[in-house]
């Protein structure tokens, strides 16, 4: 009889997790429909369309949305700030001002389930670019990769800096002065004789002083155990120019090949580059557009101000935007994008112009974890096939269009199949 009820009381538990399951996968499934930021253009109705089982209300601190005709929403000032929403029906949004408004929704209109901020931006058109760039950037001090050990002159193993430092940190001053490059600190530390030196760390966002005392090798040369950089470099595609000569790029950050953490820059500079071979694309096997960059001052065409999560971004001079020919397009926000025929616009070959090669979109996440990953894409174009097998490694930041309209950037490939890959909405770009 006991082992008849621990049988019972093992399916109904077997029942009830399948049943949480299914529910949670459920939950997750409609919280990702809906974006946590939505953008629209000031002046213009915007049709979002859901078909999600969520309300709640809308507000503005100094402004309120009142319902439009057919179930849409217009900006007049009242003192009433707030208005119901419901998201299982299309709903279309309309303001005039430059200001952000709030959706706090719940599911089925009783559970709390997402907030959600409805961004009302200018409308704009860029300039589609799809060129090859070389890229260098400084980082914000110098980068510490690494930690270790050596042998020391009395043959024991050394580890001066060992709980003090980590992979990550960026060394900013050397005895209160600034740091002034890579080769300039190794020179300190060997010409240190062991004198303690205090280091100024910058960890995360927390700033503060350790001292550290380096050690002689084998040979009689002062270490701290360490590896660090100051500087990266490498080839990508320049995204979109603005008509005031800014640019965005990439479509993803630069991060440390060690570290994996994104590069606190400095400073950074754009150079003209040459794409000189193609490794194609394998099952397994990443290609690669391999470039040929001059660090020479002619051939400079850029600064860099900014490297972010969502690209890199900065300004070209006049005679490199006089360069780009192509026609400004509209921007297409997430709610403009459907699955099917797009385009990616990139330059492969060696003094080639950009061209536009067919792909599909296979999938849309709006409110995927990982921002560089909102767009599936498939490559369909044969020409690109037989050049480079699908995307490939410097092709990252390739504007994708869609329905004449600038929708986002190429940003990964998968690796098993060089044929698909992830690109960034343009709205997160800009």
């Amino acid at each position: 009889m006991d082992r008849t009820k621990k049988k019972k009381r093992w399916i109904q538990a077997l029942v009830l997790l399948a049943v949480t399951g299914m529910v949670g996968g459920w939950s997750f499934f409609i919280w990702s429909k809906i974006p946590a930021s939505i953008k629209i253009r000031a002046g213009q109705e915007e049709e979002l369309d859901f078909h999600v089982p969520v309300s709640g209300t809308m507000y503005e601190e100094e402004e309120e949305f009142v319902p439009a005709l057919g179930g849409g929403i217009k900006n007049l000032y009242s003192e009433n700030r707030e208005i119901s929403v419901n998201l299982a029906e299309p709903l279309t949004l309309y303001s005039d001002n430059l200001t952000t408004y709030r959706m706090d929704l719940k599911l089925f209109g009783m559970i709390p389930f997402k907030t959600v901020n409805v961004e009302v931006i200018e409308d704009e058109k860029l300039i589609p670019v799809g060129r090859p760039i070389g890229i260098y950037v400084k980082t914000d001090g110098i980068l510490v990769i690494a930690t270790g050990e050596f042998t020391g002159e009395d043959h024991s193993t050394k580890q001066p800096v060992k709980h003090l430092l980590q992979a990550g940190d960026y060394i900013l001053k050397v005895d209160g002065k600034e740091v002034e490059g890579k080769k300039e600190f190794i020179r300190q530390i060997e010409e240190s004789g062991g004198r303690e030196m205090v280091l100024t760390i910058r960890r995360n966002d927390e700033i503060f002083d350790l001292k550290v005392k380096p050690e002689p090798d084998e040979s009689g040369e002062y270490k701290l155990g360490i590896w660090i950089r100051d500087n990266a470099q490498g080839v990508g595609t320049m995204t979109y120019l603005r008509n005031d000569g800014s640019f965005g790029a990439l479509g993803h950050g630069i991060n440390d090949m060690d570290t994996s953490e994104l590069l606190d820059v400095g400073t950074g500079s754009l150079y003209k580059t040459e794409i000189v071979s193609i490794t194609k694309g394998q099952n397994g096997t990443p290609g690669e557009l391999t470039g040929v960059i001059d660090y020479d001052m002619k051939n400079k065409i850029g600064v860099i101000d900014e490297n972010t999560v969502e690209g890199i971004f900065g300004t070209v001079s006049e005679e490199a935007a006089r360069s780009v020919s192509a026609q400004a397009l509209p921007i297409g926000l997430k709610q403009d994008i459907h699955t099917g025929k797009a385009q990616i616009l990139c330059s492969i070959g060696e003094q080639e112009e950009p061209q536009l090669y067919d792909v599909e979109i296979t999938a849309i996440h709006p409110e995927h974890d990982n921002v560089n990953r909102g767009l599936e894409i498939q490559v369909t174009d044969e020409r690109l096939m037989e050049k480079t097998g699908g995307i490939v490694q410097g092709m990252s930041g390739s504007p994708v269009i869609q329905d004449g309209k600038i929708i986002g950037a190429v940003t990964h490939v998968l690796v098993k199949d060089p044929t698909r890959g992830f690109g960034i909405f343009i709205e997160n770009m800009l």
